[in-house]
């Protein structure tokens, strides 16, 4: 089934956006042709259902260039909010510095804590990065350049979705043997120790909220912490994060590194000083950015 066209949805959202991502000319009331031609050049196909859970439809919008039938580079975008809120909608800016890049793009929804408590948003996840590799040649998705990325709690849902092993319970849900290896992940400010946010001083409520009154929740907690995985065989990984973040404590971040430093992981740290959660400044967002594209480039996921 043919997409929507976005030049339209673009053209009357086209300063908020080039706002919210720093385009600089934008910003400063100038042309916003740049994102227009980015429009022009896409289309998207929403709402499709890569699982079912709990009795809620999960679904995923796929944004794929007009005039290029070949693979190509594609991101998985997981959205943030705590577990407990957000949508797949609110995150369509944070795809476009990878399709103006020409990737492709796959944004997805996951069942909020009030729906299903962990480990659902995990399992959930999982599934969706199962069916990005299981219709890989119907979307021209390039297998060998999968990315996973997303934003607090989509940090943490990126990296454990790229740094689970094979057959684990939290596959389950959508078993198959497909070799669900991404080329990197791309973790901005993302939880890496749950158990972390669930007492002592940097409890955190919406981390209450996602493992609720489960019997068994430190197992859990620990079962869905990307950090109970670590290990020599992962992919790369890039961590952005600020040094003043309120709301996920910047030790996950250097926690993270450490141990993966420790199992000889190719990864980076790049630290945003004097950052909030998500809080930068439009050159912050560049030098990240920066950073982003040299990691990729010297892990060989790009030229």
């Amino acid at each position: 089934m043919k997409g929507i066209s976005l030049r339209r949805w673009f053209g009357r959202a086209a300063l908020v956006i080039a706002a919210a991502f720093g385009f600089a000319a934008a910003a400063s009331g100038q042309d916003t042709t740049p994102t227009l031609q980015i429009a022009d050049r896409y289309w998207m196909q929403p709402d499709v259902v890569y699982a079912t859970a709990n009795n809620t439809q999960l679904k995923l919008d796929i944004w794929y260039p007009r005039d290029n039938p070949n693979p190509t580079p594609t991101i998985v975008f997981i959205h943030g909010g705590g577990w407990i809120f957000g949508s797949k909608e609110g995150a369509v800016y944070q795809l476009l510095p990878y399709l103006e890049r020409g990737w492709r793009a796959v944004n997805i929804e996951y069942r909020m804590a009030g729906n299903s408590l962990a480990p659902g948003a995990v399992e959930d996840v999982r599934c969706a990065v199962r069916w990005v590799f299981r219709n890989a040649k119907q979307w021209n998705f390039d297998t060998s350049k999968i990315v996973l990325t997303g934003q607090s709690a989509g940090g943490h849902l990126a990296l454990i979705a790229g740094m689970l092993p094979k057959g684990t319970p939290l596959d389950n849900q959508c078993y198959g043997d497909e070799d669900m290896r991404v080329a990197a992940i791309i973790n901005w400010y993302g939880i890496t120790d749950v158990n972390d946010l669930l007492a002592g001083p940097n409890l955190k409520n919406y981390a209450k909220m996602w493992v609720g009154s489960l019997p068994d929740a430190a197992a859990v907690a620990k079962q869905v912490s990307p950090i109970t995985y670590v290990r020599s065989d992962l992919p790369p990984i890039i961590t952005i994060h600020g040094d003043k973040d309120s709301v996920v404590p910047y030790n996950q971040g250097t926690r993270l590194k450490e141990a993966l430093d420790k199992a000889h992981v190719p990864n980076r740290l790049f630290t945003v000083k004097g950052g909030d959660h998500g809080m930068f400044t439009q050159d912050q967002y560049k030098m990240a950015y920066s950073e982003i594209w040299d990691f990729l480039r010297e892990n060989k996921v790009i030229n």
